[in-house]
């Protein structure tokens, strides 16, 4: 299998700009797919979040844009808000080669008469989630009938999450002939029934094995009733990780094991589909810029998420399907670093983990509780704290602004602080984020309180 991007009949500009992005060989994704889809034949391929399925139909679908045409031509739908930007973003930095192309996201937690003003030209691609696709279709705002390419990006999920009406809803409104193109991480019969429904003699892809489960050590506890928290917390003090997804089965789970946590002194956030679009952000803010060590999760929420460097994978309730653990598992241990993946179950639950081994195709290893070791004074704090800044894209703040006025303004507040100090910038509309390491936050706060970010006074305050 040839895994070259070279090898592809793309332009000469279209592969310099992928050379320059850093892509060196095709991931087996890109490798068993692109051939396929650059063909123009409909797709239904297993990939899972991490596998390059983003870079493989983002390169599709560019290379038979036409942006010369004021159409839109291609429609990425997506679960989450949180991967429809992910995607918006890969697809622009793909496009890069590709003078005026037009890509608009399209979610809820936007404001819709900003959108309803955005497509009055028509973009050459959109990404969406369903239902305010659906509402700008319904409108008359947004029209389909010049598509050419339909991406369904992590299907499954849109499934879980309810979006299957919209779905269906939103492909009768595009045209009969289009080259459709399914993306799914597991492969329930849903899958397959929505494929024969809505797909043309697709080609079939499935990459079970992602990950090299050599480098994710797992381990399973047999816990008795009740003493699944009392359990999970022995692990964090055996193992010590600095970034952790714990996985529960059900939302309001999350919180009550959140808030049990802070209550024991450690650094734990929730994620689940209660929380407003802004506090979601700021939940995924501070763990990927590691503010927080835990994260706890459904399977539904945590969709789409590609954190780097998360050293554990805690499944707090044992996942419903042996594909579905996989894929649970197979966030950590990525980029040639080691993984480490802990499932709590009952004994009332072995038939879910005799299902892991048999689709594994190997025994798990077992560990007595009695093996965990407690420490005294033991505290998981993140290395880093979040500030929140009342100003964003829409004041025209760029991350070069607010770093500038943290190490500019140094000399005069006679503090210490450099440029390494400070992590990850996150600018949203009308908010930004900024890391820094938690020993300089209060000289942070003080420094952008008392001074100013591109000549502007802006509320500063440090997340919990």
């Amino acid at each position: 299998m040839k895994t070259d991007f070279a090898s592809l009949p793309l332009s000469a500009e279209f592969l310099d700009n992928i050379t320059a992005l850093g892509y060196e060989k095709m991931t087996p994704i890109q490798a068993q797919s692109l051939p396929v889809m650059l063909q123009n034949k409909d797709l239904l391929a297993q990939a899972q979040t991490g596998s390059g399925k983003t870079a493989a139909f983002g390169i599709a679908l560019l290379h038979k844009l036409h942006t010369q045409a004021n159409q839109t031509q291609a429609l990425v739908l997506c679960p989450t808000r949180e991967l429809a930007d992910q995607v918006s973003k890969e697809l622009r930095r793909l496009a890069r080669a590709i003078p005026n192309t037009r890509i608009l996201t399209l979610c809820g937690g936007s404001p819709i008469k900003a959108q309803y003003a955005s497509l009055e030209q028509p973009p050459h691609i959109v990404v969406g989630t369903p239902g305010r696709t659906l509402k700008h279709l319904e409108k008359g705002s947004l029209q389909l009938h010049t598509l050419t390419t339909l991406v369904l990006d992590e299907a499954d999920r849109m499934l879980d999450m309810g979006f299957q009406e919209d779905m269906l809803r939103i492909i009768d409104m595009t045209p009969w002939q289009r080259q459709t193109l399914l993306f799914s991480a597991t492969y329930p019969e849903q899958i397959q029934t929505i494929s024969k429904t809505v797909q043309n003699q697709p080609e079939q892809i499935r990459l079970e094995q992602l990950h090299d489960n050599k480098k994710i050590k797992q381990v399973f506890y047999e816990i008795q009733k009740g003493e699944r928290t009392k359990t999970l917390v022995a692990v964090l003090h055996h193992y010590r990780p600095e970034s952790t997804v714990v996985f529960c089965n059900r939302k309001f789970q999350c919180q009550e094991l959140a808030d049990e946590l802070w209550q024991q002194g450690f650094h734990a956030l929730a994620l689940h589909g209660d929380l407003e679009q802004k506090e979601r952000d700021q939940v995924l803010t501070q763990f990927a810029n590691k503010s927080s060590s835990l994260l706890i999760a459904t399977d539904v929420a945590a969709r789409g998420l590609d954190i780097k460097e998360l050293q554990a994978v805690i499944n707090f309730d044992m996942a419903n399907e042996a594909e579905v653990h996989v894929h649970r598992i197979g966030r950590t241990g990525r980029a040639d670093k080691e993984g480490l993946a802990i499932s709590l179950f009952m004994a009332n639950e072995i038939h879910r983990v005799k299902a892991i081994e048999d689709y594994q195709n190997s025994p798990v290893t077992m560990e007595s509780t009695t093996q965990l070791k407690l420490r005294d004074n033991f505290r998981l704090s993140p290395p880093m704290v979040t500030l929140s800044v009342n100003g964003g894209r829409k004041d025209k703040l760029r991350p070069g602004d607010i770093l500038g006025a943290l190490t500019a303004n140094t000399a005069a507040s006679n503090t210490q602080l450099n440029g390494k100090m400070i992590g990850k910038i996150d600018l949203f509309d009308n908010i930004a984020y900024i890391a820094v390491e938690r020993p300089i936050a209060k000289q942070a706060v003080k420094i952008l309180t008392e001074g100013k970010i591109k000549g502007r006074k802006f509320k500063v305050r440090r997340l919990r």
